[in-house]
């Protein structure tokens, strides 16, 4: 794991718990220090600060995705809806926003490992080509296409469509979609969901995906 973090104590703090899980984790300080030791290390998980000297957390993810694939878990110091979107759409795949609870950080770093196992066990059985409405998602090849143009989706937002796509116009619980997409358990406490929700609603249409208040999302034909 690589843990980037310009303050000192929080980057040791979290480092110390991560190493006590049993994880090998190495350490940056700064944009530019963060994409060297992405390299030198190629760390299977990325703990990434937003705002760092250098350049910033969203660079930095940029960067690393740009080399290959790999989860990242934003810091921000910042519940700003706008710059959570833009994480999630440079490549990050989970939040969590200062001050925040050791173990959720740890909570948050296992469930993205699981999700990186169950995407290779999917991968080997890939869905098959599905169509719901003018939304075409090719299960082999992870594309999707809008009337017939093809959008960019990041891992977690074309996972989070598929699984909606398997049961078009039923409701998918929010427990469900965690579960399936994240490997979370309990989704209360958490608004990872509905910040990809919205981020795929800016891709293939807002009318979409419907929201069932206090229940979950459906695919629909818009």
């Amino acid at each position: 794991m690589l843990v980037v973090e310009d303050e000192p104590t929080i980057n040791q703090a979290v480092t110390d718990r991560l190493r006590a899980e049993g994880y090998v984790v190495h350490q940056a300080h700064d944009g530019p220090g963060a994409v060297a030791a992405f390299h030198e290390h190629a760390p299977d998980l990325v703990v990434l600060d937003v705002m760092l000297p250098g350049y910033d957390g969203l660079e930095v993810c940029r960067r690393i995705q740009a080399v290959r694939p790999v989860p990242v878990l934003m810091l921000t110091a910042r519940d700003d809806e706008t710059d959570i979107l833009v994480g999630l759409g440079v490549g990050a795949d989970d939040y969590v926003t200062k001050p925040f609870r050791m173990r959720e950080v740890v909570a948050r770093t296992h469930a993205l490992l699981r999700r990186v196992e169950r995407a290779a066990e999917l991968a080997a059985t890939p869905a098959p080509t599905t169509h719901v409405g003018a939304v075409q998602i090719d299960g082999p090849a992870r594309r999707v296409t809008v009337a017939g143009t093809e959008v960019h989706l990041t891992p977690l937002e074309f996972d989070l469509l598929a699984a909606l796509a398997s049961t078009p116009g039923a409701v998918r619980s929010r427990e469900q979609l965690m579960g399936e997409v994240w490997g979370w358990s309990d989704a209360s406490g958490t608004r990872t969901l509905d910040s990809h929700v919205k981020s795929l609603r800016s891709k293939i249409g807002a009318g979409r995906v419907r929201t069932v208040h206090g229940v979950g999302y459906a695919l629909e034909d818009a």
